[in-house]
């Protein structure tokens, strides 16, 4: 009985791979294509992967754990050698990291719908990782459309992290006052920790130009100032009321979504919607047109052009889940009071 589990799990990480190197990886990592057809080739590197929980053997995270452990980003015989050689290491840190993708370009989508609350914020994410996407007035942004560029920067000049933003639509654009910065996840990662640092930038696929490179300058600005990281499960409602309770007086409370709701099985993110809509706060996210019908007017997901940013269920904008371009649609969707 062993064995034949043994064999179906050899099995499933074969079909899996080969779809990742058939669907998922062209068009935007040449090397992980290479890789995962590589290993849907070869039974004995899958019996490997399957010794990994299967929660956490997805292509994208074994191939980050291998280049944090010290893998060749070279052609795949030399990376499956690579792996044969470390099989018990990959193993035991794959089985207990998960992807965590914390991309700090988000805050180029996020900060139109920030810019209609008005007076300072207390910032709160659910789904944090590091919490780099809890510093939206540290970066500086480079908003480009028709009319030209919109610059913005903090007070003490231009920062380290500096986010292009393809803009169309006439969206507000300015800098939040931050009071106060807290994120919830289930393994939050430290941004001044070694190791944390590795693995996040691991985890952005070979040929993304930039992004590795961005990642490190914010989390270098997350840990000169870290934000307030808790353990814990977002869509438990005690946990995040618990969260939005240390929220300072004086501040709009705003918690933010950006990408994780997809991520978080159907019933629990209905609970935690509902718990959101209980606090006294604004709630902005960015979400797929289609994953639940709470938006207050009608989305053709077929048309909408990209991912949702919302506030309080009102979408303003299509936008690019990872921050590269912000289509302000409020005016199409009756958001015009919302959005300020």
């Amino acid at each position: 009985m062993a064995d034949a589990t043994s064999d179906g799990q050899t099995h499933a990480v074969l079909e899996r791979y080969a779809r990742f190197a058939r669907d998922e990886a062209p068009g935007r990592s040449a090397l992980y294509a290479e890789w995962a057809d590589g290993v849907a080739a070869h039974p004995e590197l899958a019996a490997i992967i399957a010794r990994i929980p299967a929660a956490r053997r997805q292509p994208p995270l074994v191939f980050a754990v291998t280049r944090m452990l010290g893998a060749p980003e070279d052609a795949f015989p030399a990376w499956a050698a690579w792996l044969r050689a470390h099989a018990d290491e990959v193993v035991a840190a794959a089985s207990v990291r998960r992807l965590q993708t914390n991309e700090p370009q988000r805050c180029a989508a996020l900060l139109p719908a920030l810019a209609t609350i008005d007076g300072p914020i207390a910032l709160l994410e659910l789904g944090a990782s590091a919490g780099l996407c809890l510093y939206p007035d540290r970066y500086s942004y480079r908003y480009r459309g028709s009319g030209g560029v919109v610059a913005l920067d903090p007070e003490d000049g231009t920062s380290t992290v500096v986010l292009d933003c393809e803009v169309t639509g006439d969206p507000p654009l300015r800098l939040p006052r931050v009071l106060w910065r807290a994120g919830i996840d289930l393994e939050p990662l430290d941004a001044a920790d070694t190791a944390d640092r590795r693995f996040l930038t691991s985890l952005v696929w070979p040929g993304e130009s930039g992004r590795a490179d961005r990642i490190a300058a914010a989390l270098d600005v997350a840990a000169a100032d870290p934000p307030t990281l808790l353990a814990g499960d977002a869509s438990d409602p005690e946990v995040l009321r618990a969260a939005a309770s240390q929220a300072p007086a004086g501040a709009t409370l705003v918690v933010t979504t950006p990408g994780v709701l997809p991520h978080i099985p159907r019933a629990g993110r209905e609970r935690l919607l509902d718990a959101v809509r209980t606090l006294d706060a604004v709630w902005v996210t960015i979400d797929p047109p289609a994953l639940y019908d709470r938006w207050e007017s009608a989305i053709d997901a077929a048309s909408w052009g990209g991912f949702v940013l919302g506030r309080d269920g009102v979408a303003l904008a299509a936008v690019d889940p990872l921050g590269s371009f912000v289509h302000w649609r409020a005016w199409r969707t009756g958001a015009t009071d919302a959005a300020g």
